[in-house]
């Protein structure tokens, strides 16, 4: 059987995981954006993140959180914050052997949210 959604190309949600782990890694390293985790339950945000992204890319499990609009409200993100997390997102992808065509597609779902989070 042939893995028809992105979710199940990339190896479901374990694989999610260990690119969202990373991902966490390089957002808290960066001071960019690192400030709006300051008070944030990181092991819930990984949860969370795993889940959302999980379900954009096609896993059977329904997505249960609230709107991006909703999770961004407050922060007021800049364009410069929204393009530090895709350039997160994309290094995780690669590190963790994604193909550069499956990324082009991941980053082109994350963008159609930037309207959502930005200036919140």
């Amino acid at each position: 059987m042939q893995a028809t959604t992105l979710y199940e190309k990339l190896g479901g949600e374990q694989a999610i995981k260990q690119v969202v782990d990373d991902f966490y890694t390089r957002v808290l390293a960066d001071d960019t954006v690192n400030s709006f985790f300051a008070h944030t339950d990181m092991e819930k945000q990984r949860r969370h993140q795993t889940a959302f992204i999980s379900f954009a890319l096609g896993s059977p499990t329904p997505y249960t959180g609230r709107s991006m609009e909703k999770a961004h409200a407050g922060l007021n993100l800049q364009p410069e914050h929204f393009d530090a997390i895709v350039k997160h997102l994309s290094e995780a992808l690669e590190v963790h052997h994604v193909p550069p065509a499956e990324i082009n597609k991941i980053l082109d779902r994350i963008t159609t949210l930037k309207e959502a989070v930005l200036y919140k």
